[in-house]
């Protein structure tokens, strides 16, 4: 196939200029994204982007070099200029450095979907969103309603000079809408299905699916019940946090510490390192036994899925925490063979002319044998909280503290008076030892974040985190400043 030559053309003109191993990807991506504020339409972007991203390995450095031409030329220009940079790199030698096996292979895979979400005319899409808009404006004190939508279409053909020639078609859509109501001193903003929106792979079915129209209402009536109703009290207390907000404290407190190359010392931009050390792999605890964490790129319709990442490795299931033991990673080749482990096809490049680099699939929490209404039941004295809001944590991925849009208290068992500005802070480890209840497979989501950032230039990636709503016996809410 013509697009497996141009790659191939690459990596055979990175080995010519001294590469050991070479690999390269030729990329097609399209995206749409619409914008709807208060009825209006504040913009419709649509991008398309092609080109050639080449890796050459010199010693133990990579070289990297991208070109959107396909020329002959060009393509063995790219390949030569990646040697030349890992060559330029290889002249402040790191540790010795193989490629961790993987199966060499020939292979095809397409994102199950049923509706190509660019296919589907921007008049139902746009219209969708103004309704959203519209209904939520109906309800007295929202002053900004807005909605928007995302997808993309992502072909890849990846080359390596080991044998691999591998195609993939990556489907990915999403979206969401949010309200803010405007009170005397202050604002409060109410959003569906979670904050950043929900995406996942599959096509314009996810839409219909979480059927805004149904629910514009009552997330408009939530935000403008909020600017009355009562602080989130502060102290020590039960908390139970819906799955949404649960797969961001994974997000954070888990799957960037996770990562191996910020355990090794490799990455530290954006997000910082880690607080794990490699050593104690096996032994660490990371929470109770009812944390059980696996990263798995092969769940059907979660974000972070796919058939292969972008340096060949299969998708596949890694265990990560164990009955609350950490006994995994995030890695790619070159780190999963320093630390002595199999590769876990984790790496990923946000287009064609990036890096591929160690990033998230789907780390994502198992889910228990209780329900959300069971844990009320079972609760005394606590708080229910749900959308991310805000957050912070440290460059260790330690010490945090999340604040969501909105709370309910629980007294005697029961859901009482809903609460604003609700907030929770922690320790990783001693937080996820509190985890005492988890909602069964019922209430399991595949909830998707499209914009997690790593890397200089950052490079934004879309992972997933599923999640079912969780308790945990002691933490400390309220935190306010």
């Amino acid at each position: 196939m013509k697009l497996f030559e141009l790659a191939q053309q690459a990596v055979e003109s990175a080995l010519a200029a001294g590469a050991r191993y070479a690999d390269a990807r030729y990329v097609e991506a399209r995206g749409e994204s619409i914008d709807v504020l208060n009825g209006r339409v504040q913009s419709v972007d649509r991008n398309e982007s092609a080109g050639v991203g080449v890796r050459a390995l010199v010693g133990s450095s990579w070289g990297f070099f991208a070109t959107p031409d396909t020329s002959d030329s060009a393509l063995r220009r790219a390949g030569a200029r990646a040697a030349e940079i890992a060559q330029a790199s290889a002249v402040a030698p790191g540790d010795p450095l193989s490629l961790a096996e993987i199966p060499v292979v020939e292979a095809d895979y397409e994102t199950p979907h049923e509706e190509p979400p660019l296919e589907v005319s921007l008049s139902e899409k746009v219209d969708l969103l103004v309704a959203v808009t519209e209904t939520m404006q109906a309800v007295d004190q929202i002053r900004l309603a807005s909605a928007s939508l995302g997808s993309w279409d992502t072909r890849k053909w990846f080359v390596s000079s080991q044998g691999h020639r591998i195609s993939q078609h990556l489907v990915e859509t999403g979206g969401g809408f949010d309200a803010t109501a405007v009170g005397e001193a202050e604002t409060q903003r109410r959003s569906y299905p979670q904050s950043v929106g929900q995406y996942e792979t599959g096509g314009y079915e996810v839409i219909r699916r979480w059927d805004f129209a149904a629910n514009a209402g009552r997330i408009a009536e939530e935000a403008a019940a909020l600017l009355g109703a009562p602080e989130c009290p502060e102290g020590e207390k039960t908390l139970i946090l819906e799955g949404s907000q649960l797969a961001l404290q994974i997000h954070e407190s888990v799957g960037h510490a996770i990562e191996l190359d910020r355990i090794l010392g490799w990455e530290a931009a954006f997000a910082g390192t880690s607080h794990l050390e490699l050593e104690r792999l096996g032994t660490h605890k990371y929470g109770s036994e009812l944390m059980n964490i696996t990263a798995d790129a092969t769940l059907p319709g979660a974000l972070g899925s796919f058939g292969f990442d972008d340096e060949g490795t299969p998708s596949q299931r890694v265990p990560i925490v164990d009955q609350g033991i950490w006994v995994g990673v995030l890695s790619g080749r070159d780190s999963a063979s320093i630390a002595g482990l199999a590769p876990g096809g984790m790496v990923r490049a946000d287009g064609f002319n990036r890096l591929p680099m160690v990033r998230m699939t789907n780390v994502g929490l198992l889910p228990g044998d209780s329900s959300l209404e069971e844990m009320i039941a079972e609760t005394e004295d606590g708080v229910l909280m749900s959308t991310n809001r805000s957050w912070s944590i440290d460059d260790k991925r330690l010490n945090f503290q999340f604040g969501c849009e909105i709370g309910w208290e629980i007294k005697n068992g029961k859901r009482g008076r809903m609460i604003k500005n609700p907030t929770y802070t922690g320790i990783t480890p001693k937080f996820w030892a509190q985890l005492d209840k988890l909602a069964g497979e019922a209430e399991w989501v595949h909830w998707g974040t499209p914009n997690c950032g790593k890397g200089q230039p950052m490079q934004v990636a879309h992972t997933g985190h599923s999640a079912s709503p969780g308790r945990f016996a002691t933490v400390r809410v309220g935190v306010r400043g």
